[in-house]
């Protein structure tokens, strides 16, 4: 006969679940990012109700300190804080760190139809601004990373750098077809918004160089904490794809870093050696060894390094 259910087992899905712990952990990390002197805190962009939620400093830099601001953008399957947890303390202690939430993932929201890439970097953009951040380095990763680069196209005024990981420019209909043949799936909804244990182990399983096994009730919890919104994210993978013709590559201002797991399955270093080829002299390629497209989680003290290294060199330039 089976005892009493502790509140740190799993159980099954008739036996109910004392415990998520996908949100145990979202809210260890957010006790991390305070402890590094960030707070949480509700922007709004606009009068139509479009709300970005921000992990940012409780204290600005003082006159005369140098503290360059660092915006860290989450891909398509975590939000904020979750994404980016293990690079926040890194970074905080030099720089002024701000983590948003994109529409319809967290806590950002936006009654807006709007599901371009375009849309999410002006309201970033925008949120910012308000909250006094008058230049910065942009750090995408993922869907991030082309957000990151709509940010750097329309107001380099504000972008200063961009360090982009597992991404493009522009995800073109002949890219997102050879991914969705290397993953076996029919669609990218399919594949980045999974509904079954069994979906979501699969996307890990890609997504991470080494072989990691996680207990089905911790993948349940995930898909209960970090797959809301499901209508409005469906739509932002639908507008994420162009046709060939119509990806160009803006000629960027900014210095750039690719930053590139060696394993990435998703966006592959073939890939990310012909985006640097594209983007030319002003872009940096590096890549990290036995990891996959979470990089950035997988070896976060490498990621971090390098990420350091070039802000220092690229990212507090006046």
């Amino acid at each position: 006969m089976r005892g009493a259910q502790l509140p740190w087992e799993c159980g099954t899905e008739e036996e109910g679940r004392m415990v998520n712990w996908v949100e145990v952990q979202r809210k260890l990390l957010g006790l991390l990012a305070e402890y590094s002197r960030l707070r949480r805190l509700d922007v709004a962009v606009d009068d139509a109700g479009t709300i970005m939620s921000f992990w940012a400093p409780k204290d600005k830099a003082a006159p005369g300190e140098r503290r360059s601001s660092v915006v860290l953008v989450h891909g398509f399957a975590g939000d904020g804080i979750v994404t980016w947890g293990l690079q926040v303390p890194a970074l905080a202690k030099l720089h002024d760190v701000y983590v948003p939430d994109l529409l319809h993932f967290g806590g950002s929201a936006s009654p807006s139809p709007d599901r371009s890439t375009g849309f999410q970097a002006a309201c970033i953009a925008a949120a910012l601004r308000k909250l006094g951040v008058e230049r910065c380095t942009v750090v995408g990763f993922s869907y991030g990373g082309f957000v990151a680069f709509r940010m750097a196209e329309a107001d380099p005024g504000l972008v200063r750098s961009i360090v982009v990981s597992g991404s493009a420019v522009h995800m073109t209909d002949a890219m997102n077809d050879a991914l969705l043949a290397r993953r076996g799936a029919r669609t990218v909804g399919e594949l980045l918004l999974p509904e079954s244990v069994e979906r979501l182990r699969s996307l890990f399983s890609a997504a991470i160089y080494r072989r990691l096994w996680l207990p089905d009730c911790l993948l349940r919890d995930f898909l209960e904490v970090m797959f809301t919104n499901r209508k409005e994210r469906g739509e932002l993978l639908e507008n994420l794809v162009i046709s060939d013709a119509d990806a160009t590559v803006p000629d960027f201002q900014q210095k750039i870093l690719l930053l590139w797991g060696e394993n990435d399955d998703f966006f592959t270093m073939e890939m990310a050696k012909k985006l640097k080829e594209e983007l030319g002299e002003k872009a940096t390629l590096r890549s990290i060894s036995k990891a996959g497209h979470l990089a950035h989680l997988e070896r976060p003290c490498v990621y971090n390094r390098i990420l350091m290294e070039f802000l220092q060199s690229h990212g507090d330039a006046v």
